[in-house]
């Protein structure tokens, strides 16, 4: 099989050249990095990796193709993929169908055959940055270029009011024994179906839906999901928080979630250099002493000296490779959130006790 060349553009200008994966064409978006070693359509179906290119560091790609149960969202949200080695033929049994025929569906372009390795050296050295893959401009870099110009700025980007769901709907049993309204920001299935397997029936809300209409429907508890894009811009879920911490109900926060929690009282957040994002990461639960191995997914975090001296706040995780906030809660509220995937799947499952912490808090309030 002849295979077409594609080009991976940095917005640094560096070039790297190698074979079209996906669909041709052009796209573009901030290029970061994922060190998981499995669970490949978990993390392209990730709403969380909207506007990203995801450079997966496992050297086989597509290998047992892909599953239609195993999705964290209804379609593809990577802006786009880079892998060293892709497999068009995959060996799986239950498998529904190839990677490369799932991507051609859902318009992702993507490259192979580069040096992975290289390139995340790259980028951990140099830190996230715009980048563009095209099958379209192999002999036009300047072309590529202006493409590239055109991309947006992650850092001050609103994308959840476009990910999220655009009408509400159910989750769960409806006779279920706890009501949890969760506030979408690109949340992924798994998180519902960790809530509904403890007896949660969810509902689960567009972005910019207000406290009034949360409230209307009585729930026990909110949930606060995770999502892509900037905690920074997005005044209008900030302002929701607020007015939910005042019911005195208790509130989870997860990744996105977390941040907005944090923002919601004074906390500040920040674009991380390059961000955590894979299925190793160690995490030290600060109240119980223990370390857990997480599963990661984010470029923006809080800042660390406005948590501590935040005399409302305890800092209850933190991440052991670089001691960033992981987690926190607040000491006059039923609220408390991680900035990791409890949920993970594939992936550890040390964490799942934070869904139990959650009801937990129901029942005690």
């Amino acid at each position: 099989m002849i295979k077409k060349k594609a080009t991976l553009l940095l917005a640094d200008g560096t070039v790297f050249h190698g074979s079209l994966i996906g669909k041709a064409g052009t796209n573009g978006g901030e290029i970061c990095f994922n060190t998981g070693m499995t669970g490949y359509q978990e993390i392209y179906t990730d709403p969380s990796y909207t506007g990203q290119i995801v450079v997966t560091t496992t050297s086989h790609i597509g290998n047992y193709g892909v599953h239609s149960e195993e999705i964290e969202s209804d379609h593809p949200c990577v802006a786009g993929i880079v892998v060293n080695s892709f497999s068009e033929v995959y060996s799986r049994l239950d498998a529904s169908g190839s990677l490369q025929d799932y991507l051609e569906r859902y318009n992702i372009t993507g490259i192979a055959d580069i040096d992975t390795r290289k390139l995340v050296r790259h980028i951990r050295s140099k830190g996230a940055m715009n980048a563009i893959i095209s099958s379209e401009f192999e002999s036009n870099l300047e072309g590529l270029k202006a493409e590239l110009a055109k991309v947006p700025d992650m850092n001050g980007l609103e994308l959840s009011s476009k990910v999220c769901t655009q009408e509400p709907f159910f989750y769960g049993e409806e006779t279920a024994p706890y009501k949890v309204a969760c506030l979408d920001f690109g949340i992924k299935k798994n998180i519902l179906r960790n809530l509904a397997s403890r007896g949660a029936y969810c509902k689960v809300f567009p972005a910019k839906t207000s406290f009034e209409e949360l409230k209307s429907w009585n729930p026990d508890a909110y949930f606060l999901s995770n999502g892509p894009g900037d905690p920074a811009v997005m005044d209008y879920a900030v302002e929701t928080v607020k007015e939910i911490l005042e019911t005195g109900k208790p509130v989870f926060g997860i990744c996105l979630g977390h941040q907005l929690l944090a923002e919601a009282v004074g906390i500040k957040t920040y674009k991380m250099h390059h961000g955590h994002r894979g299925l190793n990461h160690p995490i030290k639960n600060l109240l119980s002493g223990k370390s857990e191995i997480t599963s990661q997914n984010h470029g923006f975090n809080v800042v660390r000296e406005d948590a501590e001296k935040n005399p409302e706040v305890e800092i209850t995780h933190v991440h052991l490779n670089d001691n960033t906030v992981a987690g926190i809660k607040l000491k006059n509220k039923p609220a408390f959130s991680v900035q990791y995937h409890p949920e993970s799947s594939p992936g550890p499952h040390d964490s799942r006790y934070l869904f139990d912490d959650f009801i937990s808090l129901i029942n005690q309030n």
